[in-house]
Order: structure tokens, then sequence, then C-alpha cells
């Protein structure tokens, strides 16, 4: 047997972490066994889904590497074969015509309330009706087996057992003739030959009616997981101000994926006392029968984290594929002029949690500043630190070698000469050149800024100090 697994989205808004994590594991589940992974848009729900959410699940699933083998399948596509399956049924007698108005079926349900009974169909339309009502559009029911019961092998909850005496028969199609949800599911999942359903535990109870209609279409349900749903620190469902956001917005905020990858791997799901996974470990290791069957909690501290251990020790050249955006976020071209981005990875990786924090205290490699920190300015650009940035300046502009090493020895050998401590002379120069107290070695700052463009700023600097007023 090949292994066909599927992520199946509603396109009704966007790609959030709970549907990321969901799609991980199906994702980690196919490439493990060597099998199918599909990506089918629920779309049926025509007056909430967009084509603009559509684009932010494809959109999020590219950011990722999630990469589908089939699809995307769009169930909107498919009215007309939801329409045969149904004709099928109903001649073969496994569904039926009801006529019952909505009215009727509120006044039972009342009914059943009162007497403190679960609301469900009485089957009245079930056997026939002789004499439909003129000018009703009659919705189609499935016929669920009347008794029995109803076994789920869960690979996470394990066995669930439900009564098909508690199901009623249920809708598959509207009285304007379209399809039901549970249904398009059924006959997508048949027609895909799906093998292993990993989804969110709020459709458990649809698995029973899904695969009693999986049964009468002579097909053998596939296995089911279904995983628990994501809470916030404070053990409440997950939610925008928790952190339950677009996939996208992580990107936004300069997360890799491979550290939400990783973090959603973790959210419920265990390998030892391991954290940190390469995707093909995550492979290799994942084993749907081990996630946990209780919900997991968010945490974004645990996520900056790993992000920034990704960021640490991830390839320069990939982190600068992803850094590239970010600093077009600011404003900036890499490519129009400035150090190498790779260059400004190696610098600047020690001390960044996000990208989005990287780029923005890269902004000076590639553009002129017009302001310094002023707290900086007040404690650094003083007039004791005009003669020293003067010197450096004269040795700057005739340094036979631009690079680290020789910026290093220019700086440290003024320091020395004129009897001071390396910080009083590198924190004024990094002032002149980043516009603030804070970045790289002062040698690798000057480097990545280049030699014109630190004379340039060691001019503006000495400016600024001779018009800053003398205090007594």
């Amino acid at each position: 047997m090949t292994v066909r697994t599927r992520f199946a989205p509603s396109p009704t808004g966007y790609l959030h972490v709970g549907g990321a994590r969901t799609a991980l594991f199906s994702w980690l589940y196919a490439r493990k066994h060597g099998g199918t992974f599909i990506l089918r848009i629920e779309d049926t729900d025509l007056e909430r889904s967009t084509a603009e959410s559509v684009d932010a699940i494809l959109q999020g699933m590219t950011w990722l590497g999630l990469e589908y083998d089939e699809g995307p399948f769009y169930q909107t596509h498919r009215f007309p074969r939801y329409k045969e399956v149904i004709q099928q049924m109903l001649k073969q007698g496994q569904a039926y015509h009801c006529y019952c108005s909505k009215e009727r079926l509120e006044q039972l349900r009342a009914e059943q309330m009162a007497r403190k009974e679960k609301p469900r169909y009485d089957g009245q339309c079930r056997h026939g009706v002789p004499h439909p009502p003129a000018g009703v559009a009659p919705v189609v029911r499935f016929k669920n087996p009347l008794d029995g019961a109803v076994v789920v092998e869960d690979l996470i909850r394990g066995r669930v057992i439900f009564q098909n005496s508690e199901l009623d028969d249920l809708i598959i199609a509207r009285g304007d003739g379209s399809p039901t949800y549970n249904f398009t599911v059924v006959v997508d999942d048949m027609d895909m030959k799906i093998t292993h359903v990993i989804r969110g535990d709020d459709h458990l109870n649809n698995t029973p009616r899904q695969m009693n209609m999986l049964k009468a279409l002579n097909f053998t349900p596939p296995v089911y997981a279904h995983v628990p749903m994501i809470l916030g620190p404070d053990g409440a469902r997950l939610s925008k101000r928790h952190g339950a956001v677009s996939v996208m917005q992580y990107r936004e905020d300069g997360y890799l994926p491979e550290a939400l990858l990783n973090y959603l791997a973790r959210l419920g799901w265990s390998h030892g006392d391991q954290e940190v996974f390469s995707i093909d470990e995550m492979i290799k290791l994942f084993d749907v029968t081990k996630v946990h069957s209780s919900a997991a909690a968010f945490n974004p501290e645990k996520l900056t984290w790993l992000n920034q251990h990704y960021i640490k020790n991830s390839d320069p050249k990939h982190v600068a594929h992803h850094l590239s955006y970010h600093l077009g976020q600011q404003g900036i071209d890499p490519a129009s002029g400035g150090p190498d981005l790779i260059e400004v990875v190696k610098a600047q990786r020690e001390r960044a949690k996000t990208l989005a924090e990287m780029a923005q205290n890269s902004v000076f490699f590639y553009k002129d500043f017009t302001n310094y920190d002023p707290k900086d300015a007040a404690s650094h650009l003083k007039p004791e630190a005009e003669k020293p940035l003067k010197d450096l300046r004269e040795r700057f502009a005739v340094l036979p070698l631009w690079e680290a090493q020789a910026i290093h020895e220019v700086v440290a050998g003024i320091a020395e000469a004129q009897g001071l401590k390396l910080g009083k002379i590198a924190q004024p120069l990094r002032v002149a050149v980043a516009g603030r107290a804070v970045s790289p070695p002062i040698d690798v700052t000057l480097m990545l800024v280049g030699r014109e463009k630190t004379l340039e700023r060691l001019d503006v600097a000495l400016e600024y100090i001779r018009k800053q007023p003398v205090t007594a």
C-alpha cells in the first residue's frame, strides 16, 4: 500500500499555526513512508471562501517548504462528481429525499432538548414520502445504519467507539443541490485514495459519519489520527492575542521557516529530549503515534529561542536569502551597493533574534543615516573624541588594505599612542559610522561599511562635534 495523505484547508482565512502543524504532520508522514502528499482546497462554503485566502494558504505552504505532490484540487471544480455519487446513493437506497420543513425540524429539536435528549433527525422521511409537498426542494440525507457501532482506531487517541444509534441521517445535499462538507470529504478521500487522514480533533465527531458513508460506497476508510488543538500559554484556546496569526506574519516578523517548522513539530510530539531537528531528522524520526493526545501550549519565547538558534547556526547563504526580503522592507536593495549580504549575516547573526531585527540593525551598512542615537551621541561624540577621530580618519585614508585586521591595528595603535582604552576610541568611532553605540566588532563594522563611507561619516561626525556647544 502506498501511503497517501492530504492537507485540506478551507479558504475562509489565512493559514494559521494550527493548520500549518496539521499540514506538517501529514507531509512528514508521507515523506517518511515514501508516500504522496496531496493539497486539497475545501472551498464549498461559497459565502466565506475567497481567492485571497487561497493565495494566503498557497503562500504559506510555499514559504514553509511543504511541497505537495498532487493538487491543489478545488472542491468547487468537482460538483459534477458529487452530484453523480449522490444520484448513485439515491438509486441504491443509501440516501433519500427529505421534505421536512425548517419549522418542523426546529420544533423537533426544541422538544428533544426539553426532554434532555441529544438533538437528532427522527427519520420521518427515511422510508419515502408518498405525497411530496409541492414547491418544496428536498434535501438529501444519508441513510445511516440504525444499530451497531463505528470503531475508530485512532493513531493518536486510541480506540474511539461511536454508537450508530447516536448518529442521525446526515444531510449530504442541500435543497439547491449543493453538497455538504462531510459528503464532499468522503467522495474526495475515496477518489484520491487517501490512506491516512491526519487532522484536528475538532473533526473527530465527523469521522464515524464519514466512515459509514465510505463503507456504503465500498471504500475502506483511511486510518485516522486526530491531533489535539493548540492552546495559548494561559491554557485558553489559541487566538490572535496569543499569536494565532497567519503563518506569513511569522515571515514578516523575521522568523526562518525551518525554525517555525521545528517548533510546530515539537508542539505535541517529541523524540526524547531533542529540541532541534533538521528537516531530514524530522522525516526520519517523526512518528504520528507518538503525538500527545492532550493539547499543547504555544510558547512564543521558545519559538524565538529556536529562531535565534537557526539564525546563528544555519548556512549564512541561506539566512542571507531570507534576510534580503527584510532589507527590502526597509527600502534597501542589497544588490544596488553596499557589503555582501552573506558577510553581513556572519557579522550580525550572534546578536539578532529575528531577521527583522537583523535587517533593522543592518540598515546603516547600506543607507546613510540622518541622525545619531541622541543618548549615544551625547555619551561618545564629545569634544575629547575629536582628536582620536581625526587621527583615525587620516590613517584610514591611506591604509593600503581595507580589511578587518589592518583596521583593528589602526584603532589599537591610536588608542595606545593616546593612552586610551580601546573602548574610548571604538565607541565614538562606532557612533560616527553606525549612528549608535551597538554594532558588530568595530573592525568588521568598518570593513563592511567600506573605506569611502567610513571617511564620509567620520567627516560628518567631526563636523557634528565641532558644532556642539562648549560646556564650562
